[in-house]
């Protein structure tokens, strides 16, 4: 596979020269700790359905990593092929990226709730020479489904099944024979290993709207943005990670894969997110640290109060996709008693923002935080101009973290010569440079001419007593362009009306022209795995009933 990442050289010589890009790679840094801790429990994952518990070291880890790219390499991997791997939190997603990167390969992260339409798509996108998946998760059968697909992608060479039950089961072709102990073995191992701006990860953005697009990333881009994320949250080596977000995600795959072997940290991996067993893993494994998106807390902080099962070793909880309610994060921090971080980022350059350790919580539901070491960011007017402080426009970023482009898709990189990348976000800076997201640029509703704040008013929709979930969304008006409908998931045994949450927003003081013209209930909220709601079919919902009617 060629890779297009058109935006990586242009910027290496100052990357370089400003110590933002470390020239290092995840072998290096497996490498290190292999050597400086070999007996250190790196990575703890737990299997939910089985109740299996499996443990590496850093010795261990190591080892499996050289064994199962030995095994990569027989099936015909080679240096820059895509890998496609469709695994929830277990093990084997680790040492599948760990492989790869020991022989340049490259590696596809897959939602493992993607289906055949999605699946196809980025089969054939990425080419990918082999595919992982499980035989079967959470009843679905994955084994037959992309079976089924094989024949649609003349490139895929290899399906490889995890917990297999024939020849091609990840255990006969991978991770069972001692491929490291061979003859060749460290020739194939020492021959491939690829460069610090060699692409390592191609992760498909999550489709809050559109095409997914492939995201490009070398180690490079990866470290510049894990290393100041990590010392911005103080952690280190003695700090254990909880990893219940996916893998197949960024939040996932930069914090609870490479993150802790950048830091020599240990690592929980938690593959179905249920709080009660979230919450013993924190207090089994001792916990310090988690990033997940606001459902995650939600669940953690509603099931410690009900439980009366503290959590004292958790020292900070980072939340982000979405924002954060203020109600949320005062009876967090109550019933926690941990830091509860907000934050801001994308597929494309990792986080972004992120507020201080020592910033008041208000900040924390009030802002998405402040820029990372080697980040830029401004807001643009509509007259192509940076606008004054707390006004909003579009967000454009500048950061050593920025991704190489989009795979086959250079027309849509959306960066200019001077490296700013617009996002496709609104957001406003405060005089204080912290940064607040408004919404998408195809989120925004305009009434009469008038944008209606929509995080604002979803903000405030969710301190009603009845609310557990909303979405301001847009529906056509002939008279007025765009009105606004609230789409609200109520409470168990609440209910709401229009006029009942018309009256709420007047008693809050919000002007008439924000105040939403329709109210949606339902019973869930079409969402990404990280809680992102897609608006994009929250809309297209409207405009079925609105033609209905």
């Amino acid at each position: 596979m060629e890779f297009d990442a058109v935006l990586l050289p242009p910027r290496r010589a100052r990357m370089i020269a400003q110590g933002w890009w470390l020239d290092r790679t995840i072998n290096d840094e497996l490498d290190a700790c292999a050597a400086a801790c070999p007996d250190k429990v790196a990575l703890t994952a737990c299997r939910t359905e089985t109740g299996e518990v499996t443990r590496f070291t850093y010795g261990e880890l190591a080892r499996m990593a050289d064994r199962i790219a030995v095994g990569l390499h027989r099936l015909g991997v080679r240096r820059q092929d895509v890998v496609a791997c469709q695994l929830p939190n277990w093990w084997q997603f680790t040492l599948v990226y760990l492989a790869c990167s020991r022989i340049g390969a490259v590696m596809n992260p897959l939602m493992h709730i993607f289906r055949e339409h999605e699946l196809g798509f980025m089969l054939r996108h990425g080419e990918a020479k082999v595919m992982i998946a499980p035989r079967v998760f959470r009843g679905f059968d994955h084994e037959a489904m992309v079976r089924g697909l094989q024949s649609q992608l003349p490139a895929l060479q290899q399906l490889v099944i995890v917990d297999g039950q024939g020849p091609d089961s990840f255990e006969t072709l991978l991770s069972g024979p001692a491929w490291e102990e061979a003859p060749d073995a460290r020739d194939i191992l020492r021959a491939s290993r690829p460069g610090p701006d060699d692409i390592t990860q191609l992760i498909y953005t999550s489709g809050t709207t559109g095409e997914p697009k492939g995201v490009m990333h070398s180690a490079n881009t990866t470290f510049s943005n894990i290393v100041p994320y990590a010392q911005r949250l103080d952690l280190d080596a003695q700090d254990v990670v909880l990893m219940a977000s996916p893998m197949a995600h960024q939040t996932g795959f930069m914090y609870g894969l490479m993150m802790p072997i950048l830091l020599k940290a240990s690592v929980v991996l938690q593959d179905i997110w249920e709080a009660r067993q979230g919450i013993a893993l924190i207090q089994r494994e001792q916990v310090s640290f988690t990033m997940a998106s606001t459902p995650f807390l939600t669940d953690l902080t509603n099931t410690v109060a009900a439980q009366g099962t503290p959590v004292p070793s958790l020292k900070t909880f980072l939340c982000a996709g979405a924002p954060i309610p203020s109600a949320l994060v005062e009876q967090a921090r109550a019933v926690l008693g941990s830091k509860i971080v907000s934050a801001w980022g994308m597929s494309e350059n990792g986080a972004v923002t992120l507020i201080r350790l020592d910033d008041p919580d208000e900040r924390a539901f009030s802002t998405d935080g402040l820029p990372l070491p080697g980040v830029e960011i401004r807001v643009m007017g509509t007259d192509g101009q940076p606008a004054p402080a707390g006004v909003a426009g579009e967000l454009h970023v500048r950061s050593c973290s920025n991704f190489g482009g989009y795979l086959k898709r250079p027309q849509w990189n959306h960066t200019d010569a001077e490296g700013w990348f617009d996002t496709g976000d609104l957001a406003r800076i405060d005089a204080q440079g912290y940064l607040r997201i408004t919404g998408r640029s195809k989120d925004v509703i305009i009434r009469g001419g008038e944008n209606i704040p929509v995080v604002e008013i979803e903000n405030l929709l969710y301190r009603h007593p009845a609310v557990q979930q909303v979405a301001l969304v847009a529906y056509p008006d002939e008279r007025l362009g765009e009105r606004a409908c609230a789409v609200v998931v109520c409470k168990p045994g609440r209910s709401l009306d229009l006029p009942g949450l018309v009256a709420y927003l007047k008693g809050h003081k919000v002007a008439m022209q924000y105040l939403p013209e329709r109210l949606e209930l339902l019973d869930a909220m079409p969402a990404t795995p990280t809680g992102k709601f897609q608006k994009f079919k929250l809309r297209d919902l409207l405009k079925a009933k609105l033609a209905a009617s």
